[in-house]
């Protein structure tokens, strides 16, 4: 039997600095909506799954995924790591690719990028971001579902819990680990194109309101080049602090 990769996108209402940003509208769909949409042109996914929670706020985000087509799968709020490893093996993924649920700007040619590296190197795990390269927004992290399987039974520290792959990266001596960097052209490590806050909603809206009705599938190339045509946008999330793993 062939390896099967799965998307797991990690999606719930309750965020602290913007609650419901799952749902939050861009060019007329839902955030996540987009998200999925942008996986499913990834050369090498098999699916895509949406990990959320069991809570009834998240109804929303259940009927999102139903809607576009993917699996859902319904878990532990606080427990992401569980969650995740138990929606990954809910449709028989053999490696996790996981992409975050406030990532409405993700590009699939990105995606692509460290998951071929991930498939011709075989790492334990496999990112962009280690150093920070891309723009906040395009990460993309690669691992088997056995690893992490292992790492769920390790560990119960709450912040190994929440944060999915903290404690393979965090151990180089025990996982081998590979960063697949940004091209020189993507290269913009201080920019925000992350959905955490109502700031960064109003720069990603822009930017959707820009390049989404001419074209639909514009990636990470196209942003970049409208961000440098409108450099007065760059402004608008500019004084936003990423929230830390550790608090």
């Amino acid at each position: 039997m062939p390896e099967t990769l799965w998307a797991v996108v990690a999606a719930r209402m309750t965020s602290t600095r913007l609650p419901g940003k799952s749902m939050a509208s861009l060019a007329g769909a839902p955030s996540l909506a987009h998200i999925i949409r942008r996986l499913k042109r990834s050369r090498f996914l098999d699916g895509v799954v949406v990990a959320t929670t069991e809570r009834s706020t998240d109804h929303p985000i259940r009927a999102c995924a139903e809607e576009e087509g993917v699996r859902v799968f319904s878990g532990s709020e606080d427990d992401v790591l569980g969650r995740t490893v138990m929606a990954a093996q809910s449709v028989e993924a053999d490696i996790i690719v996981q992409v975050t649920g406030d990532c409405p700007l993700i590009d699939p040619a990105v995606v692509d990028r460290t998951v071929a590296a991930y498939l011709q190197e075989r790492p334990d795990y496999a990112c962009n971001r280690m150093p920070e390269a891309y723009p906040n927004g395009l990460d993309v992290e690669v691992f088997a579902t056995a690893i992490l399987a292992e790492v769920a039974a390790l560990t119960e520290d709450p912040v190994d819990r929440e944060h999915v792959s903290l404690y393979i990266y965090e151990r180089p001596d025990r996982y081998r680990l590979l960063n697949v960097p940004a091209p020189a052209e993507h290269f913009w490590p201080d920019l925000r194109l992350t959905l955490d806050t109502p700031e960064d909603y109003q720069l990603i809206a822009a930017i959707y309101e820009a390049l989404y009705p001419t074209n639909p599938h514009f990636g990470l190339t196209e942003t970049l080049t409208w961000l440098r045509a409108n450099p007065m946008w760059l402004e608008v999330n500019k004084h936003i602090e990423q929230k830390s793993v550790h608090g």
